[in-house]
């Protein structure tokens, strides 16, 4: 299996909608706290990836997709921090992998282009959180990012329980 990562423009993100939104679906249901609640809907979920079409319009965002044999795997985003005094920062988010595609390389593959999105963006830090304890921080680590701390009760699973939320940064070489 050949996994390829392409970045969306925003004309393809309507496209493509379903699909990021499957992954979205699937991953709250595994249990991800990835701002979404276990009532999510397939329509909010594929909202969710057409709000982003105005940014990335603008080169806000940069919104990423991994597929192999015409099936999209995964996603990731890189966007601009915002404010006028932080013009060389980036937040990384939504790094989502489909659970049928999970432990082959597709989210390092993932990141390790959305570091490049991010330098070609002008970008020179990066920054993060997940779920304390998940398999991503070991990703992260491994891919060279900075354990910032720990936020207890941070946020919530998708069955309502408290999760403690881990913050990471990349400085960009």
């Amino acid at each position: 299996m050949t996994i390829r990562v392409a970045r969306l423009a925003a004309d393809d993100i309507d496209a493509h909608a379903e699909a990021l939104g499957a992954i979205l679906l699937d991953c709250v249901a595994g249990g991800a706290s990835v701002s979404f609640m276990a009532d999510l809907t397939r329509e909010r979920a594929e909202d969710f990836w057409r709000s982003k079409a105005e940014g990335v319009a603008r080169d806000d965002i940069r919104l990423l997709a991994a597929e192999a044999d015409g099936a999209m795997l995964g996603t990731v985003t890189v966007a601009r921090a915002g404010p006028d005094n932080q013009p060389h920062r980036g937040d990384v988010a939504k790094m989502l992998v489909h659970s049928r595609a999970r432990r082959r390389g597709v989210a390092r593959l993932l990141m390790e282009t959305a570091e490049r999105e991010a330098r070609a963006m002008g970008l020179t830090l990066l920054v993060l959180d997940t779920v304390t304890g998940s398999a991503a921080e070991a990703l992260y680590v491994g891919l060279g990012w900075q354990r910032v701390g720990e936020i207890p009760d941070f946020a919530l699973y998708p069955d309502g329980a408290l999760c403690p939320t881990t913050f990471f940064y990349k400085r960009l070489g």
